[in-house]
């Protein structure tokens, strides 16, 4: 009785067999890296916004401090986004009339806050506190990037659990002295104190594990 299939029928069937198989593999493996590339998370993504605000003007080039507009940012869990009137402080003097800032008069003429679109953004299941990470020594840019010499604001990190927990697992290398916490451009030297001595200062030898769940999750 003759053969129903060739000889080479059983490499096309092993062939399609490896083929499902790693579609299988990389399927899954695409459906668990995915969410964790830098694209999917949007980084280094400019935002639009009402208004193209510039920290590069602002903070590298007419040196203003983050507090002058986040001014909450020492003391509460958010930042905080500058009111419409603390714009107009600087802009009811320059740039009276620049169409780009037509949103900011009309949003002083009729008392509505400029609605400024997310760059950084946590699920709702995650707690964070700037002023907290402020008072043991983190500084802005080590979770924002180098903010003053972004012309238009994008999220410079991914902000994904394993970036929080490098942190958390190893602080010290991450800290800086106090006068510096604000300095996008501050970078660690031989005079700086030692991880370990920054530790210290901040109380971070406490015992408290900072990768506990509750730390985070709550």
């Amino acid at each position: 009785m003759p053969a129903i299939f060739r000889p080479s029928a059983n490499l096309a069937a092993a062939v399609t067999l490896l083929a499902l198989a790693g579609l299988g593999v990389g399927g899954v493996a695409l459906w668990w890296l995915w969410p964790r590339t830098d694209y999917a998370r949007h980084v280094r993504w400019p935002v639009g916004q009402p208004v193209p605000f510039s920290h590069e003007h602002h903070v590298a080039g007419l040196g203003l401090d983050c507090r002058f507009c986040h001014n909450s940012v020492e003391v509460s869990a958010t930042a905080g986004l500058p009111p419409t009137t603390t714009c107009m402080t600087c802009h009811s003097q320059i740039w009276t009339n620049a169409a780009v800032l037509a949103p900011v008069r009309l949003s002083l003429a009729s008392d509505t806050p400029i609605a400024w679109n997310r760059i950084n953004d946590l699920p709702d299941y995650v707690y964070f506190n700037h002023g907290i990470h402020i008072a043991k020594g983190v500084g802005c840019a080590s979770c924002h990037g180098e903010v003053d010499r972004m012309a238009l604001t994008y999220k410079a990190s991914s902000l994904t659990m394993q970036f929080c927990l490098d942190c958390h697992r190893d602080p010290g290398p991450r800290l800086r002295p106090k006068d510096q916490i604000f300095n996008t451009q501050w970078q660690r030297t031989a005079d700086t104190a030692s991880p370990a001595a920054l530790m210290g200062e901040y109380h971070l030898r406490n015992g408290r594990r900072l990768t506990d769940c509750s730390i985070c999750h709550r």
